[in-house]
């Protein structure tokens, strides 16, 4: 145990974004803690958690090597690192209906960017996987998800996929709407495209993994229990979004699919990622366990 009463310290990656932040609010100002029960009753044996903002692509490199205990990643990363992780049945972001979006500065349809340069942001995102699924044939140029929109306006890209708040401010920035890959994949499957998960490292052992699940959970809970606080932290993470536009987005990713995924979202991810282990774009996970 540390000096401090805890028993240590679990390191926990998220994305610097609204809904990522308003999930872990009740972290943050110390409402909720990771804790298993202790030798006696009413002393719970508690882990301090410390947070890390990164984009998401930088966590799935983390998320590689092990590095940190708990953290978010994309969804099409999770092959990648299935050996040293397990997925969290909390804090799953799915767009039930929508998701990443194609955008370019002119109406174009998707077919018409086959072999266009297309910004992404990052390779291992599930925003690059949906657009492989539905678009095999491009050119991917990986550039920092907020710096996509910029990308489009000047030309450096012909198009980009958008993630996080530019999904809700493109218009604002001049572009158009190419394809919702969240619509898309609804059509295909008639079901909700996984975008994130939050995944515990196996070291960590079952019952401490089960804890951390739980404690996301409460910390959910806790924000949504006090809105107005957690939305007024939620935004200094907004990079402009008004609160109108803030509480839309966080109530996109932030839903009952973010409390547990249920039965339903694992099978939407089971059937991710079969499809993409079908098309080579990832190994093939054979057994996928929930904590």
């Amino acid at each position: 145990m540390h000096d401090d009463g805890f028993e240590g310290i679990l390191r926990f990656g998220h994305s610097p974004d609204p809904d990522d932040a308003f999930m872990f609010h009740g972290f943050a100002v110390g409402g909720v803690h990771v804790e298993l029960p202790g030798r006696d009753p009413g002393h719970p044996r508690r882990w301090r958690v410390e947070h890390l903002l990164e984009d998401i692509q930088s966590l799935n490199e983390r998320a590689l090597v092990g590095e940190l205990e708990i953290t978010a990643i994309s969804a099409h990363a999770y092959p990648f690192v299935a050996s040293r992780y397990w997925v969290m049945r909390t804090g799953v972001s799915m767009g039930d209906g929508y998701g990443p979006l194609v955008v370019t500065t002119k109406p174009a349809t998707l077919a018409s960017l086959r072999g266009a340069q297309i910004a992404v942001p990052g390779m291992m995102t599930t925003a690059i996987l949906a657009l492989r699924l539905f678009l095999p044939e491009f050119q991917p140029i990986p550039v920092r998800f907020d710096e996509i929109p910029e990308a489009v306006r000047t030309g450096k890209a012909d198009a980009g996929i958008l993630i996080h708040e530019g999904q809700l401010t493109y218009e604002a920035d001049g572009l158009v709407k190419v394809a919702d890959l969240g619509v898309l994949w609804k059509e295909r499957t008639g079901l909700p495209l996984p975008l994130g998960l939050d995944v515990v490292r196996r070291d960590l052992g079952p019952e401490l993994a089960t804890a951390c699940s739980t404690a996301l959970r409460r910390s959910i809970e806790y924000a949504r229990a006090h809105a107005d606080a957690a939305m007024a932290y939620a935004l200094e993470y907004g990079r402009g979004l008004t609160t109108e536009l803030g509480e839309r987005f966080v109530g996109m990713y932030v839903n009952d699919w973010t409390l547990d995924m249920g039965e339903t979202g694992r099978r939407a991810l089971v059937t991710l990622l079969d499809a993409a282990a079908d098309v080579g774009l990832a190994p093939r996970v054979e057994e996928l366990t929930l904590y």
